[in-house]
């Protein structure tokens, strides 16, 4: 059985046996080799990527088609990359020590997550007790539904205005998204090599909602927060976000693009107290 998965080669639970029995994955396919596992023995070398849990699906439905308002659209590739809709949602926390989001299709299907890599203890001890992180490096890893990296988005420390490199997970560059200006509405450049290919424009003051634009100012995707209600969103951290890209974009603007909703809010968010 051959699948397309950038999951390592190793010792999995066999999806073609028993449920004690483990197969050896090549890296790109399953073999004939299979072993007993041995409840007492040391786990497998390596742990099978797992999918994360599901959140319910009419829950992201209502989020997409009545709190964004985006009605129901053909169904896409199943990946981060070929789908028309990303719904991306912040993990609900008190107190924000690290980045986290789940990123789901209009029907509830997870498509990947974004997580906060690289923090200090130091790092997460000064975000408990100060507003200080805004003003230090913040790096998030975008990574497919069975946890495998596909961007890297850096935000070097700042004083005023963002600025967001991303990259291949290999280091190879995609490009930069670059706040423009701290007063009125909020835009970013998108830049690929020096060279503007698009931006992010907010539609209000207070940011909540952005049109995404290519170089010739047409619109190609748009940002919508979602409202969670007074009381969640007073007393955490979540922020929702429904990410919709009206056609297929080529490279590197799709990969700009797709990462446009996790960069407003990761360089705003800890901006939130001057911009409310």
């Amino acid at each position: 059985m051959t699948t397309q998965s950038n999951t390592p080669a190793g010792w999995y639970p066999d999806p073609q046996g028993a449920p004690q029995s483990l197969r050896w994955w090549d890296g790109s396919q399953w073999t004939e080799h299979t072993h007993a596992q041995n409840p007492a023995a040391q786990q497998p070398q390596a742990q099978a990527p797992q999918p994360q849990p599901q959140p319910q699906p009419h829950a992201v439905q209502r989020q997409v088609q009545q709190q964004a308002g985006i009605a129901p659209t053909a169904q896409g590739g199943g990946s981060l990359f070929t789908e028309p809709v990303l719904v991306v949602n912040q993990k609900a926390k008190l107190i924000e020590l690290t980045n986290e989001y789940s990123v789901m299709d209009q029907n509830g299907n997870v498509l990947g997550s974004v997580t906060e890599i690289g923090q200090s203890s130091l790092k997460k001890a000064l975000r408990f007790v100060s507003s200080v992180d805004q003003f230090m490096t913040h790096k998030l890893e975008i990574r497919d539904a069975y946890g495998q990296p596909q961007l890297v988005l850096t935000r070097p420390a700042k004083f005023m205005k963002s600025r967001v490199v991303v990259e291949r997970p290999d280091g190879s560059p995609v490009g930069e998204i670059v706040q423009q200006n701290v007063i009125g509405k909020i835009n970013f450049a998108m830049n690929v090599n020096g060279q503007q290919v698009g931006a992010i424009k907010a539609e209000n003051w207070r940011a909540w909602n952005f049109a995404i634009v290519d170089h010739a100012e047409q619109e190609v995707a748009r940002i919508t927060k979602t409202w969670e209600g007074l009381a969640k969103t007073m007393f955490t951290t979540a922020d929702n976000y429904v990410l919709q890209i009206h056609f297929q974009l080529p490279e590197p603007l799709l990969s700009l693009v797709v990462a446009t909703a996790l960069t407003v809010d990761t360089a705003l968010k800890q901006d939130s107290r001057g911009l409310g």
